[in-house]
This record gives structure tokens, C-alpha cells and sequence, in this order.
């Protein structure tokens, strides 16, 4: 008998707009860390103003990144930001090369 895994998670389309609200309940975060990772880089809501922030799928799976990041490697939002950049980075450097 062949043993099996059991994956569980999520699809969340590109397009979704979630409310700083809605995005901080889906990751468990608060809205003042939400704040620091906007001011750090890490997201990029659509929206001038706090209240008119809107933040797509991509930033829901950056959040939970910089979440883990943060937990794990006790990691303050700058530490956060700048993981998340070189993890970017060579996310970047491995499609060029085609891996």
C-alpha cells in the first residue's frame, strides 16, 4: 500500500480585492503591522489613503510569507522586507535561468 500526503490550501484569484480589514483576518494579522509592511515595501495597496486601500491576491500570499517570516525567524518588519526582497531576487534569478 502506497502511503499518501494530504496537501490543504487556497486559490485565490489575481484580481480579488480584499480591505485592509478582510486581509488582516485572513492572515491573522493586525492592521498596524499591515501598515508597516505597506511602509516597508513589502505590500502595495491600490489607494492613497488607509481607508481606500485595496490589496490583490498576491498581496495575501506576501502577507502570509512575511507572517511566517516574522514568526519563525523572529524578524521585525525592515528584517521582513528585506528576506522577502532576496527571496524575490532570486526567484528572479532562477526563472532567467530557466529553472
Amino acid at each position: 500500500m502506497n502511503p499518501t500526503t494530504a496537501v490543504c490550501g487556497s486559490v485565490v484569484e489575481e484580481d480579488v480585492q480584499l480591505t485592509i480589514v478582510e486581509l488582516g483576518r485572513a492572515c491573522d494579522a493586525s492592521e498596524e503591522q499591515i501598515e508597516l509592511l505597506v511602509i516597508e515595501g513589502v505590500l502595495e495597496p491600490v489607494g492613497r489613503l488607509r481607508q481606500e486601500w485595496r490589496f490583490g491576491g498576491t498581496s495575501l500570499a506576501r502577507l502570509r510569507l512575511a507572517s511566517r517570516l516574522a514568526r519563525d525567524l523572529e524578524l521585525n518588519a525592515s528584517g521582513v522586507a528585506l528576506a522577502i526582497e532576496l527571496l524575490d531576487r532570486i526567484a528572479s534569478l532562477e526563472s532567467r535561468l530557466g529553472r
